[in-house]
């Protein structure tokens, strides 16, 4: 696999708290992975960790052969774009909100918009269907459509990797799907590199073609869906009895909880 993004032996952390230890991985350009695991297994400090908003405590994460802690602002703005789950909403409209992402692009004593800025950032926003809002503010949109404009803006800054912290966690089905879908075309005509945390299991074995499962501070199992999503596993580190089963039309794993009163109409 190309060292696109590459992380060795990666420890980051809180002090005198939790810490993730020795993590390496490396992913393809044009990768789109998921990073699954239970609550409190590292998740959000990888990620943390990864876009810079903790200090990292030893190794290195570098893309494209280039150190990312090392890497100068703007030039990381223009290379790595981040959507949080729950995009910060103010009373803007959604296109100056999208706008925001070629602020990285903005020459020395360059106030204004170009033409070219508002070009793409149009030109994302209808890619992400929030052009038809672009008059309104943020404030008076749904969830589901702040998540797309969170993701139209960072697009416009035009990124080559997507880092993306559970987009899809506080949504209902249909913008879960939508969004996710969004990801997946962006990804496959883009050349978007993507690495999204992501708590649906079932999510996660549809749409990321890799996995990396966290456990307690540290990588349990990376591969694709049907290497990572066996019972087995999840089993294992979520202390969760499932079942799973192969998606008839996907050839995805799909995972069935099981309740305890039917576990023990079993016994």
């Amino acid at each position: 696999m190309e060292n696109y993004l590459h992380l060795k032996e990666l420890c980051c952390g809180y002090p005198g708290s939790f810490h993730l230890q020795d993590i390496s991985f490396s992913l393809a350009r044009g990768s789109f992975t998921g990073i699954i695991g239970p609550n409190g297994s590292g998740k959000t400090t990888l990620f943390r960790g990864l876009t810079g908003e903790i200090p990292v405590k030893s190794g290195r994460v570098m893309l494209n052969d280039q150190s990312l802690g090392a890497m100068p602002a703007p030039e990381k703005a223009r290379n790595v774009a981040i959507v949080s789950q729950f995009p910060e909403a103010a009373d803007i409209s959604v296109e100056d909100y999208v706008l925001m992402g070629r602020m990285p692009f903005r020459k020395p004593f360059q106030f204004f918009e170009s033409k070219r800025d508002i070009a793409i950032a149009r030109r994302y926003m209808k890619l992400t269907h929030v052009y038809h809002l672009r008059h309104k503010s943020l404030l008076q949109i749904s969830g589901g459509e702040q998540q797309l404009a969170a993701i139209a803006q960072a697009l416009t800054q035009e990124p080559s990797l997507l880092l993306m912290d559970e987009p899809t966690s506080h949504l209902d089905i249909t913008h879960q799907v939508q969004i996710l879908n969004l990801i997946q075309k962006l990804n496959e005509q883009l050349g978007l590199t993507v690495l999204m945390i992501i708590h649906d299991l079932n999510l996660a074995a549809e749409y990321c073609d890799y996995l990396i499962m966290m456990h307690h501070g540290r990588i349990f199992k990376m591969g694709t869906p049907l290497e990572v999503l066996n019972y087995k596993n999840i089993e294992e580190v979520y202390n969760t009895v499932v079942v799973t089963r192969i998606n008839p039309i996907s050839q995805r794993p799909a995972i069935f909880l099981v309740s305890d009163r039917m576990l023990n109409k079993q016994q």
